[in-house]
Order: C-alpha cells, then sequence, then structure tokens
C-alpha cells in the first residue's frame, strides 16, 4: 500500500514531500546545534579547549592542502608565497594543538583589544555623528567597551571560558534560526498541502450536493405517488 500510494504521487506532491523532508532536517540540525551551545555554556572550559583543538587541526589540515597545492603549481611566480602561507598555517596548527591554552590566551586578548577599539569606535563615531540611530550607537559601543575591559581586567584567567562562552553562544543562536527556519518552511508546506486538497474537497463536496439534490426530487415524487395511491386503494 505504501509503494503503492508513493508511485501515485504527482511529481508536485512528491517535491513537496522533499521539500518537508528537507525542512525536518534543518530542524533536527538546529536542535543539535541548540543542544551543543547549552552544553558549551555549562561547560565553558571544555569549550575553549574543544574549539582551540579544533582551530589547531583545522590550521594542519589547510597548510597541508596549501602545501600540496603549491607542490602541484610549480613553476609559477606565486609558488614560493603559496608554499610560506603553508607552512605558517602548518606552524601555526601545532602551536595551537600542542598549547591550546597560550592559543586560547592570545586569541582572548585579540578579542578584548578588538572589543576596546570597536566601544571607541562606535562612541567616538556615534557623537560625532550623532545619526538618527544615535542612542542605539552609543549603547552598543558602551557595551563593547565594558566587554572589553571586562576580558582585559581578568585575563588571562578570562582566556579559559571566555572563547568557549562565544563559541557556544553563537551555536545556540544558530541552531535557533536553523530551527525556526525549518519550523516556519513545514508550516508552509503544510499549508500548501492543505491548498492543494482544499479545492478537490469542495469539488467532491458539490458532486455529492448535486447527486442529493437531483435525487430529492424523485424521492419527494414516489412519497406523493404513496399517497396518492393510500386513497384509491
Amino acid at each position: 500500500m505504501t509503494g503503492r500510494s508513493a508511485r501515485d504521487r504527482t511529481p508536485e506532491q512528491r517535491h513537496t514531500d522533499e521539500l518537508g523532508r528537507g525542512f525536518g532536517r534543518l530542524m533536527a540540525l538546529g536542535v543539535v546545534l541548540v543542544v551543543a551551545g547549552a552544553v558549551g555554556l555549562v561547560y565553558a572550559g571544555v569549550a575553549t579547549l574543544t574549539s582551540m583543538l579544533l582551530f589547531g587541526w583545522l590550521l594542519l589540515v589547510g597548510g597541508a592542502v596549501g602545501l600540496l597545492h603549491a607542490l602541484q603549481s610549480r613553476g609559477t611566480n606565486f609558488v614560493w608565497l603559496a608554499v610560506i602561507v603553508a607552512a605558517l598555517n602548518l606552524a601555526a596548527g601545532v602551536v595551537v594543538i600542542v598549547r591550546p591554552d597560550v592559543a586560547a590566551a592570545a586569541l582572548t586578548m585579540f578579542a578584548a583589544l578588538l572589543f576596546l577599539t570597536g566601544g571607541v569606535f562606535r562612541l567616538v563615531g556615534g557623537v560625532v555623528v550623532r545619526g538618527p540611530q544615535f542612542g542605539w550607537t552609543l549603547v552598543q559601543g558602551a557595551f563593547d567597551l565594558l566587554l572589553g575591559i571586562l576580558v582585559l581586567g581578568n585575563w588571562p584567567h578570562s582566556s579559559r571560558y571566555v572563547l568557549g562562552i562565544f563559541i557556544s553562544l553563537a551555536l545556540l543562536f544558530d541552531g535557533l534560526g536553523l530551527f525556526a527556519m525549518g519550523f516556519g518552511g513545514r508550516r508552509i508546506v503544510g499549508m500548501v498541502e492543505e491548498g492543494r486538497h482544499g479545492p478537490d474537497e469542495a469539488e467532491r463536496g458539490v458532486t455529492n450536493g448535486a447527486e442529493r439534490s437531483s435525487a430529492a426530487p424523485w424521492s419527494s415524487l414516489t412519497k406523493k405517488q404513496r399517497r396518492q395511491d393510500r386513497p384509491s386503494e
């Protein structure tokens, strides 16, 4: 029965079913990311260490691929530049994998300096320009400045959990966005399916109503004939 019903479906219905399954996978991926983000927020230190190790392996893989590509493109003018970039990626990957705590401390310092400079530029730019989003720009600048001061003031101890919290928050919000996108897509697919089946059911209802209305006069005639036949009997 399932095979026949699947065969009998039109290409539009199969495409709609495929879209529904795709949105369902999107929702499942969103749930996985939300769970990973929540776990990372609880265990921020483990999330920082894991992210550093993944970053180191990505640098190693990127350096190896870049080195192979440079060796394959020998004879070009930029082969030595590609070799140098690949060697730097390999060296950085080895350092991050061997000493993830040092790499986390360096990246945390870099992030704190970015927050500080971004906050200062937003505050100064908001005061000078005074655009339509003046208040919101000042709030963003003050928040970035405060965050940079807090991270930098507690450095290097803050490097144990800051990166893990940032990455976990990114996973959490990305997962929520994917789940909302998949849920909305499945609702749209369901509405399309209801709209597609609606006219068919309406036509069936009209047909059944017409059959009943066409049968009604004959039933009334038979009732009248029965009433007329009774006195004659």
